[in-house]
């Protein structure tokens, strides 16, 4: 595809490009309708951007393992960060401008992958393994394995899967059993694939599917009830010996306030004392 604005205009003979890793490659950007182009391509991958080429010439960071011609640019070797998308703008003054995008994929190979799955998961609730490698270029697929047999996506369309009921999502990795049953007890693995070939599997991991502790539970909610019963006897056994009256005669006597007048004969003070007693 090309972008043309003015009479240039630029075009590429291979849009996408695939290659495996440490290989050579040349990107195309080829132009018409320039009197004095000045050609610069520029490399974006995710937030990833920078200068290859700018004013026909090559920029420092790439001039090492990049050459220009007017053609195109060349790649003596590329590596899996490579992979990208390289813009080839050409434009002069005047305000002629055209540009095309090429698209490299170095391929590499998919790594062992790493697995995450619980040593036990009760059954009846919800399970989730993942599985995830870093180095696959295009990204992996994924493959898990239950002691040693192919999970199909769907288990209802195998009837050695058909017990169990779980979601498999090959491009993210990740394996849910919802709900898990007694039939999900085994030990697990994953291997990871593209184009380019299939990892090693993953390291085997055990999961028990193990029933709902019921003993524990009742022996529990027992405790509780056996703490309850004796704090409300206890408050009863309070009340019914008057422990509570006697702490509120207590308060309300404490209310009654002595106060010695100072400027009075001694006879005056022992009637108000009596009398306030």
């Amino acid at each position: 595809g090309s972008l043309a604005l003015g009479k240039g205009e630029v075009y590429t003979s291979e849009p996408e490009v695939k290659v495996p890793e440490n290989s050579r490659v040349m990107l195309s950007c080829s132009y018409s309708g320039f009197s004095s182009p000045r050609v610069e391509w520029k490399f974006v991958r995710g937030d990833t951007k920078s200068l290859v080429c700018y004013n026909n010439k090559i920029t420092a960071s790439y001039e090492d393992r990049v050459s220009f011609s007017p053609n195109g640019i060349t790649f003596s070797s590329v590596t899996r960060k490579d992979t990208g998308t390289y813009t080839c703008m050409v434009s002069e003054e005047g305000g002629n401008y055209g540009e095309v995008n090429i698209k490299l994929i170095v391929l590499v190979a998919p790594s062992k992958p790493t697995i995450q799955v619980p040593s036990s998961a009760t059954i009846g609730s919800r399970a989730v393994l993942t599985c995830s490698e870093q180095d696959g270029s295009p990204p992996s697929e994924y493959h898990w394995f239950k002691n040693g047999v192919q999970m199909p996506p769907d288990p209802k369309t195998n009837r050695a899967f058909s017990n169990s009921s779980y979601v498999l999502d090959p491009k993210s990795g990740e394996l849910v059993f919802d709900p898990v049953s007694a039939f999900d007890t085994a030990e697990y693995t994953c291997q990871a694939q593209n184009e380019v070939g299939i990892s090693v599997v993953s390291n085997a991991v055990r999961m028990e599917a193990v029933e709902v502790n019921v003993g524990g539970i009742v022996a529990a909610v027992l405790i509780t009830l056996i703490l309850l019963g004796a704090l409300i006897f206890g408050i009863w056994f309070a009340y019914s010996r008057g422990y509570f009256d006697r702490a509120k005669k207590g308060t309300s006597s404490k209310k009654v306030i002595y106060s010695q007048p100072s400027a009075r004969s001694e006879g005056e003070f022992k009637q108000t004392s009596s009398f306030l007693v």
